[in-house]
């Protein structure tokens, strides 16, 4: 039930249903009183709020644009290079959105706070201020009243005309009292529709706003996304293979324990204790040694302090004259043998750490760049390429070792053999074709150039890898070059078959980097430059035709040691951001709708003031733009319709026509014949 009207002709009769009334509109712009109050206080708890979160999100802000991923090496990958920018990415998409949401703060309260305010205290403090004069007034009215009912009819007629003339007097005071009071009243009543509503919508209006600036970024932000998501599989895809190789390099030295050498220019090197004799007996001083076995060369550095903490860092050297195992019953101590030196008389005795273990030595079935390997290669990639190259995850999944094994056995084979397709089924031909590479004495790819290449692939410009890797596969030996040739054009073939067997040339490059390249020296340095070593073989696959059908550009300088940390890095990497965004504006919107339609698409308007007609053709212009950008595009995942203009399909559906919807979020594409919605993130293009 709404209100009852109060009509100006109850004022002279001020009946009790008048007065009943009366109070209902009192009562209900009191509760409309409370009503703003609170919204007032929770209004300014949600500035606060806003104001609290938005400094949190500054502060995140400035956190992720402070710090700055260190990578091990001396370059960086694309990938990484990428992934290091993103936290400055995300830096500015934060900032972005805060600088609208700070415009939405600063706002609120003239948009919002102070009109209802105003509202509170100018109109339903009016109303207030005119109960009290109309109470006021009826008091006295009815006060008076009282006392000329009073008055005796025996006074005098002039006396009591003068009275019912002052009653008539005070009677009109009290009723233009209660018409100011009910005029009022309903005024205020009709008021609060709008100036209680507008203010609310004004501060919506910018809420909208912000999470409008949010969508907008959101759908900058979506290319930027699926590109980074590439980079980060990348990455992690590098972090396993270099994992794995740095899992089984530790595995090798840890088996290896005292025996194990790390790769060095000394024959020999480590911690030695050494006699030395006093006058009232002998010390043992430990001393790090070395032996360059070419030069007979021995260093002693003395490790341990003196007496004023410092260390004598100076090392001694001379030239080995010979090396002899102590007897246990010459010596009260373990481990011990002397060495006789040119520079001095006498012998040196030194103590190990320990007895030398025998030296694990694992054995490896060497490959061989002859006739028989090259027949051996053209063989497995021939079987491969009869039974087709689609196989999901060619390459990735692994044979059986026992097999394999047996496989690499038909590698030193006369060239006339043949491997029987019955027998080798595809696992085995492809694993047994990467153990081939992986076990030949040398990479394919030379111990010789391996660090021109890894500088090649470290370098900035693309287009320069491409022609630098060009010029250093030009220096390969010709048997390798030549086998290098076979297998990526093979590779080549595979990669060109992604969208089915998943044998991205990325993917191939992960496999291959470290079977076709590998450094001479063992250390985790050198396997954090396994991603590098992928790029190469990537940049040989997809350039293929290019690097062996054509002769290199001699004019390309070859790569230069890279540069040291010290210099600032490389800042290419994909970009969201390009300097400070503007804020936007975005005022009303057109709704195009048929009759049938059970949603609106809104086309946004640049400025007030457009005709129907010309939002009309500006609408046609922009449909007509998007079929002339006609694609075509696979479904990522399954949808199911909820509406008649939607199109249900399954995950991995082909669409054709497919362009942009004036419906945010959304594509117009054609599927069996039948043309309507898809969700935008539901597809990647062709």
């Amino acid at each position: 039930m709404g209100l009852p009207t109060l009509e100006f002709s109850d004022s002279f009769l001020d009946s009790p249903e008048f007065r009943e009334r009366l109070q209902c509109h009192e009562i209900e712009l009191e509760r409309t009183n409370r009503f703003i109050k609170d919204l007032i206080k929770d209004g300014n708890m949600l500035v606060s709020a806003l104001r609290s979160l938005s400094l949190a999100v500054q502060r995140f802000s400035q956190s992720l644009q402070e710090f700055q991923f260190e990578c091990i090496g001396d370059a960086e990958t694309d990938d990484e290079i990428s992934i290091a920018q993103s936290l400055k990415e995300f830096s500015q998409l934060l900032s972005t959105m805060e600088e609208e949401r700070k415009r939405l703060i600063q706002n609120a309260d003239d948009v919002l706070i102070s009109p209802l305010e105003r509202f509170r205290k100018e109109q339903i403090g009016a109303v207030k201020e005119g109960k009290k004069q109309f109470d006021k007034e009826t008091e006295r009215y009815y006060s008076v009243l009282e006392k000329h009912l009073s008055v005796s009819s025996k006074k005098k007629e002039s006396q009591l005309h003068e009275a019912d003339s002052q009653m008539s007097k005070d009677r009109q005071v009290f009723y233009d009292a209660s018409l100011q009071y009910v005029f009022k009243i309903q005024e205020v009543q009709e008021r609060k529709k709008f100036e209680f509503v507008e203010p609310l919508l004004a501060f919506l209006q910018g809420l909208f706003t912000f999470y409008h600036e949010g969508y907008e970024l959101a759908s900058e932000f979506e290319p930027y996304k699926q590109q980074l998501q590439f980079n980060l599989q990348n990455a992690r895809n590098n972090f396993e293979s270099t994992r794995a190789e740095v899992e089984r390099l530790m595995k090798r030295i840890r088996s290896a324990e005292e025996d194990f050498k790390a790769p060095s220019c000394f024959t020999m090197e480590g911690y030695l204790y050494i006699q030395e004799k006093r006058p009232l007996g002998s010390v043992w001083t430990r001393y790090y040694c070395t032996y360059q076995k070419s030069s007979k060369m021995f260093t002693m550095s003395n490790t341990e302090s003196r007496p004023n903490g410092v260390v004598n860092g100076t090392p001694e050297m001379f030239r080995l004259r010979s090396c002899v195992r102590r007897k246990r019953d010459s010596i009260d101590k373990r481990f011990c043998f002397d060495i006789e030196v040119v520079e001095r008389h006498g012998v040196i005795t030194l103590q190990a750490l320990s007895e030398a273990n025998r030296r694990l030595v694992a054995f490896c079935l060497t490959a061989f760049l002859n006739e028989a390997g090259l027949n051996f290669v053209k063989k497995c990639i021939e079987l491969v390429e009869t039974r087709g190259l689609t196989t999901l995850g060619l390459y990735r999944t692994g044979g059986v070792n026992s097999k394999v094994q047996r496989l690499m056995t038909t590698s030193t084979a006369p060239a006339d053999m043949q491997l029987d397709a019955d027998i080798w089924d595809n696992k085995t031909i492809t694993s047994g074709l990467k153990n081939y590479f992986r076990c030949l004495a040398e990479p394919l790819l030379t111990y010789r150039l391996h660090k021109e290449f890894i500088r090649a692939a470290k370098y900035d410009d693309q287009t320069y890898r491409v022609r630098a890797i060009h010029a250093l596969v030009h220096k390969l030996p010709e048997k390798n070059r030549s086998m290098l040739d076979l297998l990526t054009n093979h590779l080549h073939k595979v990669s060109s078959h992604s969208d089915q067997n998943l044998m991205t040339v990325s993917n191939l490059g992960m496999i291959f980097g470290p079977t076709l390249m590998r450094s001479q020296e063992e250390t985790v340095a050198a396997m954090m430059n396994i991603k590098f070593q992928n790029i190469v073989v990537e940049i040989i696959i997809e350039n293929h035709h290019k690097i062996f059908g054509e002769a290199p550009d001699l004019s390309v300088p070859l790569p230069q040691a890279p540069s040291t940390r010290s210099t600032p890095r490389r800042s290419k990497a994909i970009c969201l951001s390009s300097g400070k965004r503007k804020a936007r504006l975005y005022p009303p919107a057109l709704c195009l709708a048929d009759n049938d339609s059970e949603s609106f698409c809104s086309l946004p308007l640049r400025e007030y003031g457009f005709t129907q007609q010309q939002l009309f053709d500006s609408y046609i212009i922009l449909l007509m733009v998007s079929l002339l950008s006609l694609r075509d595009a696979k479904a990522l995942y399954s949808c199911e319709a909820e509406h008649s203009h939607e199109l249900s399909f399954p995950q991995g559906a082909l669409f054709s026509n497919v362009y942009p919807s004036v419906e945010p979020g959304w594509l117009q594409a054609t599927y069996n014949g039948k043309t309507g919605l898809i969700p935008e993130n539901y597809i990647t293009y062709l």
